[in-house]
């Protein structure tokens, strides 16, 4: 199974969960700057919103996608909103790539709120949800 990982991270709450991920995996994490080269069963595609929306960083990415992808799995860091679900599947249709019914989500530190997250606890969660999407 070929898997990768790639994310987008401001202020690196979703990069250590990406981390945490892609060793759960064995791949390497990657940001989107990175593009896909050869094809995926499983891309693992994080993310935060801003402004109600992902970063035109991600957009970038997914418009960016030319080789085939079996399924993204979602997974995000927010101090409010749940997910970044609705925004990276809207782009993700237009390329007819399907996202994953399972997603990762938790809250990430932003100043004062949710201070400390992602912590060890919230790293090992996503390293878990990983290793059940691939098993």
């Amino acid at each position: 199974m070929n898997i990768a990982v790639r994310y987008y991270s401001r202020g690196g709450n979703t990069k250590k969960i990406a981390e945490a991920i892609a060793e759960a995996v064995g791949v390497e994490a990657k940001t989107v700057s990175e593009p896909l080269k050869e094809d995926v069963d499983i891309l693992f595609l994080g993310s935060a919103p801003y402004a109600f929306d992902v970063d035109d960083e991600v957009k970038k990415f997914i418009g960016s996608i030319d080789v085939s992808v079996g399924k993204v799995v979602n997974f995000s860091t927010s101090a409010a909103v749940k997910s970044t679900r609705k925004y990276v599947e809207k782009l993700l249709e237009e390329k007819r790539i399907p996202v994953a019914k399972e997603e990762f989500s938790f809250r990430g530190a932003l100043g004062m709120l949710h201070k400390g997250r992602p912590n060890e606890n919230d790293q090992k969660a996503a390293a878990e949800f990983a290793r059940g999407i691939i098993s």
